[in-house]
């Protein structure tokens, strides 16, 4: 059973969904890849693992700390998997691109190669918004590109964050 709360942030409300002690998503509300098989969560604003992580939030838009001491237990394929996990190691107002995401990835999966398209299919799938930093990775010509919860928001969080925005852009269609 998945028990859901909704978070208001300064980007906007956001769908939070918790399995026992984990965190399994954190979703703006409407972005792309949004989850539609909901009929099994059950609301339970109260949870542990919710008052933790609205705590995280407040502290994180207030330019606070960047480490969520609960759990987090993403759903996905362990290619998914390894790509997330390369994701929580980019620090706080730094950005990687897909293409030296691919190549770690294929390190860490012992691959001779990876294809930084199948990375950002990753990257895009990410259920667990902010505290797995998928708002960190950018094209290899410094667009900004490809944030399920809209490239206004990316933007935001990296400005949020003190990333050097100068060398950056806003490309005009997500990937």
């Amino acid at each position: 059973m998945s028990y859901t709360c909704t978070i208001s942030t300064p980007l906007g409300a956001m769908t939070a969904a918790a399995e026992g002690d984990a965190l399994v998503g954190l979703w703006f509300i409407g972005q792309k890849h949004y989850p539609t098989r909901t009929a099994h969560w059950k609301s339970d604003g109260a949870c542990a693992v919710f008052e933790a992580l609205r705590g995280y939030l407040q502290t994180y838009f207030a330019g606070g700390t960047d480490r969520f001491e609960m759990e987090l237990k993403p759903p996905g394929s362990a290619f998914r998997r390894a790509v997330w996990d390369i994701l929580l190691q980019i620090p706080r107002g730094q950005v990687k691109t897909y293409g030296q995401i691919a190549k770690e990835t294929a390190k860490s999966l012992e691959l001779t190669a990876m294809s930084a398209r199948a990375v950002g299919g990753a990257v895009a799938r990410n259920p667990i918004s902010i505290l797995i930093p998928c708002h960190r990775v950018i094209a290899s010509n410094g667009a900004l590109r490809g944030y399920a919860g809209g490239l206004d928001r990316k933007a935001e969080l990296l400005r949020l964050e003190g990333a050097n925005l100068n060398n950056l852009q806003l490309a005009a269609k997500p990937s």
